[in-house]
């Protein structure tokens, strides 16, 4: 807590916002102990206790008998002015309510729970005579993936999925230990001395550069850019030994949970303890430790998911966003925020500094660069002795396949001789599944969700249909709806379940692994796969775009893309964006050791500009060109867009709405904003909620924030109507 944040003596007049859905501030009287501006407390609302942030000193006129008195002041430090600042700027800025920003800052079960002490479970020495059985097995490897933590033995059988008598058992065996700790410890120190990385000349000078700039004052944002294996981590790696020697903390968001077990082990080796992490994957005594210990300053690392921008944090020194073009930065539900875009703000309030890495970055961050407001640094090398991969078309106008068939002669002799040499091969296909389509070969009807205006997808190794929009599964029927034909269903088209059904054939001596997120029950099954892989478990691998995400595969030697034009279809207008990044980084799997490797391309269209670009290593002629592009026809990030959906149970209560809205349209056009729309949503119908689609556009000098909630004021919405405002939109879907 800084010695300057506003104290409020007892009966003072304070507003409070709290987690409750209503857009505003509540008045309430400080309690007989007083309390600071940004403290976590507890008031009264209607029956309820409920929980709040002080959020100033209130002016509002209200009968003072009326006014209630907070009821208490949790035991977590005030959340920093600029923390405050930045719940606020955030709302503004996604045209979201306080309280659901407030709510992604305070999502801990337990919040209010006093200090306690548990029973915690540790792993033991092993009995001479102890039997190994499966259950036994599970218990182990949770406590592993706990990296040390001591677990209350309810949340390690729900981790294990054991019953609590076989943690009994192993505690009597003397294998695990239990011992009384503070529900809520501080992370160990990290000792930045602990295990220096030998760095190449240009990672040296990089790290030079960075660490000048962290000396200084103030905010400031770097674009690392650097090609695949070049020594990224390395070097933001010393950026957080210096963050953390000047007193401050540092936090690291990666695009996958997945991701999280290599770094951690990158984390200790560089500095001997574990970091902190927030993600879906923790247990919630540890989300709760977690968000306590940031906002005492006793996590100096944090690694997690995008949410992880909203802990507490008491001294934010720095942010890297790793693979700062991933497009699952983008909040897709709730309040709609960019993570990539909220975490330079969050650093702008701190006067922190933010380090966006990428061997591929998004043309935003590429054009705020070339701007000069980042700082961009360069590695135009692979570190060590490996070389970056040879990159080379396989035109399929030229080669002749059977329609049940995807991998070309070519690739299919580069794999074998991959194989022979004892190294790995990779082949990549962006579809989940095992067929994007089904159709009775009778009558021709698809298969379609019941719920959504979009075919199911066969999971063959799951014996399922599943709808990829709201995740509805039913089991692949015998009989056609629609001709009644029986046993008769043709699958279209190849998934990567389909694509390993060929491999298996070709390749009948090989083991195959598919890394698909839909065949995988949780994140650490996920994590103990991707290391099965880099210790050579496997010889092919057949993967969606979750392998293209920083993984290092040191035996991988030859990637084989299936149908890189997959991307390139569509009016999307980052479709050639994307589709260049996914190939650059899934082309930069291979030869990341020793040996060289080579991706081959296999593409009906060799003179795209994209598969141009990318054989020929032009990235940054790709970019001036994208961005010319962009630029003439004013969309980001030379102009600005914003989303709004609106569903109802029927479409004609969803265009009622947007007729309503497009009547005052002069209220847009007036502040310099063109309003398309009101359309049916290119995916009409989603969970059997109908939807339309409405885009502003304006120039890059509007401020649309303003003018949308002036256009939005005085519509009043049924409950089963929903209207969602998404800024800076990343789908169009």
């Amino acid at each position: 807590m800084r010695q300057d944040q506003e104290f409020f003596v007892d009966g003072s007049l304070v507003e409070v916002l709290t987690t409750q859905p209503i857009d505003r501030l509540f008045t309430y009287r400080a309690p007989r102990e007083g309390c600071f501006k940004g403290a976590i407390v507890l008031v009264p609302f209607g029956q309820r206790i409920v929980v709040g942030l002080v959020w100033g000193s209130s002016t509002e006129k209200i009968e003072l008998e009326k006014i209630k008195t907070i009821d208490r002041v949790l035991d977590f430090q005030p959340l920093q002015p600029e923390f405050q600042d930045f719940i606020w700027k955030v709302a503004d800025y996604t045209v979201s309510p306080l309280y659901a920003v407030l709510r992604l800052a305070t999502r801990v079960r337990d919040l209010a729970a006093q200090e306690v002490y548990k029973k915690l479970i540790y792993k033991g020495k092993v009995p001479n005579q102890f039997k190994m059985t499966p259950a036994r097995s599970r218990v182990l490897g949770a406590l592993d993936n706990l990296n040390g933590i001591g677990v209350p033995i309810s949340e390690l059988a729900k981790l294990a999925k054991v019953s609590p008598s076989v943690i009994s058992g192993m505690i009597s065996s003397g294998y695990l230990f239990t011992k009384m700790e503070p529900k809520d410890l501080p992370y160990a120190k990290v000792n930045t001395a602990y295990s220096l990385n030998e760095l190449s000349e240009d990672q040296a000078q990089v790290v030079f550069d960075i660490n000048n700039l962290l000396d200084q004052q103030g905010h400031s944002s770097i674009l690392l850019c650097g090609v695949t294996g070049s020594g990224k981590t390395a070097v933001y790696l010393e950026a957080i030994s210096k963050v953390i020697d000047n007193g401050k903390q540092a936090l690291v968001l990666l695009p996958e949970i997945a991701l999280t077990g290599d770094f951690t082990k990158r984390i200790k080796a560089r500095f001997g303890v574990s970091p902190a992490e927030w993600h879906s994957g923790i247990s919630q005594s540890e989300r709760r430790r977690v968000w306590k210990m940031v906002g005492r300053g006793q996590a100096q690392i944090v690694i997690g998911a995008r949410s992880a921008l909203f802990l507490p944090f008491e001294e934010l020194g720095l942010i890297v966003v790793d693979e700062e073009h991933d497009s699952s930065y983008k909040q897709q539900d709730g309040v709609l925020y960019h993570a990539r875009d909220m975490a330079v703000l969050r650093a702008s309030l701190a006067g922190a500094k933010v380090i966006l890495a990428s061997a591929t970055p998004s043309l935003e961050t590429w054009n705020n660069a070339k701007l000069g407001k980042y700082k961009r640094f360069n590695l135009t090398k692979r570190y060590g002795s490996s070389v970056l991969p040879d990159i080379q078309v396989i035109d399929m106008r030229n080669e002749k396949l059977r329609s049940d068939q995807w991998i070309s002669p070519i690739l299919k002799y580069k794999i074998e001789e991959a194989i022979d040499n004892n190294e790995q091969a990779l082949l990549f296909l962006n579809r989940r599944g095992y067929a994007p389509v089904t159709l009775c070969r009778s009558c021709g009807q698809r298969i379609g969700c019941d719920f959504c205006d979009t075919a199911m997808i066969e999971h063959r190794f799951q014996k399922r249909l599943m709808c990829h929009q709201c995740g509805e599964t039913k089991p692949m029927p015998r009989t056609c709806p629609s001709c009644q034909a029986i046993d008769n269903f043709a699958p279209i088209g190849p998934g990567v379940e389909r694509l390993a059904e060929e491999a298996t054939k070709s390749f009948p001596e090989a083991s195959i692994t598919v890394l698909s997120s839909d065949l995988y029950s949780s994140a650490r099954s996920l994590k103990d796969e991707l290391e099965s892989i880099s210790r050579g478990n496997t010889d092919i691998i057949i993967g969606t775009q979750l392998i293209a995400k920083g993984h290092n595969f040191p035996n991988l030697t030859v990637v084989g893309v299936v149908d890189p034009d997959l991307g390139l279809q569509g009016s999307d207008l980052r479709a050639a964006e994307r589709t260049f990044q996914l190939l650059r980084q899934v082309s930069g799997r291979a030869g990341r050791n020793d040996k060289r490797g080579t991706a081959y391309l296999q593409t009906y269209q060799p003179q795209h500009p994209v598969i141009e670009a990318i054989t020929n290593g032009q990235d940054e002629q790709f970019w001036i060109a994208e961005a010319k592009g962009r630029e003439l026809a004013e969309m980001p990030p030379f102009g600005r867009l914003v989303g709004i959906l609106i569903s109802a149970q029927n479409s004609e209560d969803a265009f009622e709405i947007g007729y309503k809205l497009s009547k005052k349209a002069t209220i847009l056009s007036s502040a310099g904003i063109t309003l398309y729309g009101p359309a049916p949503a290119p995916i009409t119908r989603v969970r059997g909620r109908y939807r339309i689609r409405m885009l502003l556009k304006a120039s890059k000098a509007v401020s649309m924030q303003s003018v949308i909630k002036l256009w939005l004021s005085g519509l009043n919405l049924r409950k089963d109507i929903r209207l969602v405002i998404d800024v800076d939109p990343q789908s169009f879907l």
